[in-house]
């Protein structure tokens, strides 16, 4: 054999593995090739769509498929409670008298002014809220205002004028129910006049107080002068009526026998009992500085006509009598005979 032999031997050989490796490498090339790239990333899902934005729908509603049912839609959370806005009220209602009841918290419980429920009122209460009792029917009117009945011959521009109202609002209040074009209520008719005014016809009680040491009163003058008031009784809080137009005065919460005081220094010009104009028993002092106090419903009264008594001192016990509803003080201030709002001179 001759010595060539294996070496092209190895040569063949060497080819033979270079072309299956090639052959190899181009088959793995041609198969990446053909089969499935790496699966794309899913597509981004559908934003909720602002309420100012327009959806693309078919314009045929019955061409609605699935897919465009299931477009995201936007949530809303469960409300369980429904506000209702209050409704003004136009006409007149009914409230019966409950035993505690006063004519100021009844006029709070309806949203209207003291003077509106007893202007309304004044052939039941003659204008004195102390006439209020268990059992009576008020008439709750629906704004502040005078609640008047219609009589023959009236004129709705003469009715607006004497209780001060704007006649416009007269006759455009909705619960009137005027014709605008004519507006003449019927006479009984019951009509409701917006910002109506008119002085109260409750009784009060005359009180003159000397201008000083010098001045004069029923007792001559030259008592001891006040400074500054103190509370006239043990307790601060009302039992009743506070100071408006109808009432100017306030009901401070005593019990039956408790002790009453002189709010200040000064001579007492009045200690009467009896019915008194529903006042009751009573006490007026006075302070010998323009000002003078009144103290009505006494059970006791303690000290006499004349007398000079000083800040703190007792001068009777708390009750009730005159035309009163459960025991309490009525506490009035009178400024040169003027009633005055007592909360603001108290201490």
């Amino acid at each position: 054999m001759d010595k060539t032999t294996p070496s092209r031997w190895f040569n063949l050989l060497s080819w033979i593995l270079t072309l299956l490796l090639a052959a190899a490498m181009l088959g793995f090339a041609y198969w990446k090739t053909q089969s499935p790239s790496t699966p794309p990333a899913p597509a981004p899902q559908a934003q909720p769509t602002a309420p100012s934005q327009q959806t693309n729908l078919p314009a045929n509603p019955n061409a609605l498929n699935v897919s465009v049912l299931s477009l995201p839609s936007i949530e809303r959370s469960l409300t369980l409670k429904t506000n209702i806005p209050e409704r003004p009220r136009y006409k007149v209602t009914r409230h019966t008298v409950l035993r505690g009841d006063s004519l100021f918290r009844i006029s709070k419980q309806f949203n209207i002014e003291p003077e509106t429920l007893l202007w309304a009122n004044y052939d039941l209460l003659e204008d004195d809220p102390h006439s209020l009792k268990p059992g009576q029917e008020l008439y709750i009117p629906p704004t502040d205002g005078i609640l008047y009945q219609w009589q023959e011959g009236d004129k709705v521009e003469e009715i607006a004028a004497e209780y001060e109202a704007d006649l416009q609002e007269l006759i455009t209040w909705p619960g009137n129910d005027l014709d605008l074009t004519n507006p003449a209520p019927q006479e009984g008719q019951w009509v409701m006049i917006p910002g109506g005014w008119r002085e109260s016809k409750a009784i009060v009680l005359p009180v003159v107080a000397s201008s000083g040491s010098s001045g004069s009163n029923a007792c001559g003058g030259g008592g001891p002068q006040g400074s500054g008031f103190i509370w006239p009784a043990g307790s601060r809080y009302l039992s009743g009526n506070d100071y408006f137009e109808g009432h100017k005065a306030i009901d401070i919460a005593a019990g039956e026998g408790e002790p009453l005081y002189a709010s200040a220094a000064g001579t007492v010009i009045t200690a009467a009992s009896g019915w008194n104009s529903g006042y009751g028993n009573y006490v007026v002092i006075d302070h010998n500085n323009g000002y003078a106090t009144l103290y009505a419903h006494m059970s006791v009264i303690g000290v006499t006509q004349c007398q000079n008594v000083y800040a703190g001192q007792v001068i009777g016990a708390a009750g009730n009598t005159g035309n009163s509803f459960g025991a309490h003080l009525h506490f009035e201030v009178r400024s040169g005979g003027t009633p005055i709002n007592p909360w603001s001179v108290l201490q």
